[in-house]
């Protein structure tokens, strides 16, 4: 049987849908979150043992992945001089 176009559609529909998470991913995200909740007490004993501007600069970088990241946004006025409306690009997830 030969692979027509609307076939290969058919096809790509099945294997990469909107809004199914990968399999892959969702284990290794749920393994590294059961190795961060083994390890709790011990993070947070090596997080006191910090300086306190080491401490805030590794909560900051944990807090990028627990918190999503806005992507920047543009303010333009259009030919008269008045405000055109923002535009939310979207987040970036990590």
């Amino acid at each position: 049987m030969s692979l027509s176009s609307e076939r290969a559609r058919q096809m790509g529909k099945k294997s990469s849908r909107k809004g199914i998470k990968n399999k892959t991913t969702q284990e290794i995200r749920e393994l590294f979150k059961t190795l961060l909740e083994e390890n709790m007490e011990t993070l947070r004993e090596d997080l006191k043992d910090l300086e306190p501007q080491q401490r805030a600069r590794i909560m900051l970088e944990i807090a990028k992945f627990v918190i999503p990241t806005l992507k920047s946004t543009e303010l333009s006025t259009d030919e008269n001089g008045g405000f055109v409306p923002l535009q939310i690009t979207g987040m970036i997830i990590k």
